[in-house]
């Protein structure tokens, strides 16, 4: 049974995942996963090169102040990268032997369509709560937080879309919303049996 996590940026989809691997439950992180295959894979390394040119990388390393200008120079390029890199981060997660998975995009890229997932699950809170987060975390202007929440799509979207949402506002009990999600994904998967 596959599960993913997934939410927008700023609603604690890293804490849902931290504590669901003090159940000994591990998720697979989409974000490190991409990172570390732009790098390690001989295959996605010569796609970025063929797509942005060989100066996508620095010896081994990979040119992140390039990769991000072509990035954000055209919505085709962050396509053609996406296009490049999410189907290696899909096989590198079945062979994994993961059973959850992280992704913030999960809807936006059509990630979701890459991998047979069984439920979905959305972290969400406040817009007030997820800027000031995105601000203190990263240190940046309420405005910059505002764009980057808008570059996504809505929480309400990704809600509608999910299985399941777990409310992480700050107020609501965590703990409690993850036992009921495990024994609801227990009861579901069982009853599919």
């Amino acid at each position: 049974m596959i599960t993913a996590l997934t939410g927008g940026i700023g609603a604690g989809k890293s804490f849902v995942a931290k504590c669901l691997k003090a159940r000994g439950i591990s998720v697979y992180d989409c974000d490190a996963a991409a990172k570390r295959l732009m790098t390690s894979s001989t295959t996605v390394r010569q796609q970025l090169q063929q797509l942005i040119g060989k100066k996508a990388y620095i010896g081994e390393r990979l040119n992140k102040a390039l990769i991000a200008e072509f990035l954000l120079a055209a919505d085709e390029n962050r396509l053609a990268i996406n296009a490049i890199v999410h189907p290696a981060v899909a096989d590198d997660f079945m062979q994994s032997g993961f059973e959850w998975i992280e992704s913030a995009i999960l809807f936006d890229t059509g990630f979701d369509r890459l991998l047979p997932i069984d439920y979905i699950v959305c972290v969400s809170a406040p817009l007030e709560v997820r800027i000031c987060r995105i601000m203190k975390r990263d240190n940046i202007s309420r405005d910059k937080a505002i764009e980057w929440i808008n570059r996504q799509m809505s929480q309400e979207e990704v809600e509608r879309r999910s299985d399941f949402v777990v409310q992480n506002d700050g107020l609501t009990d965590i703990t409690g919303q993850i036992d009921q999600l495990l024994s609801k994904l227990k009861e579901t998967n069982n009853a599919e049996k």
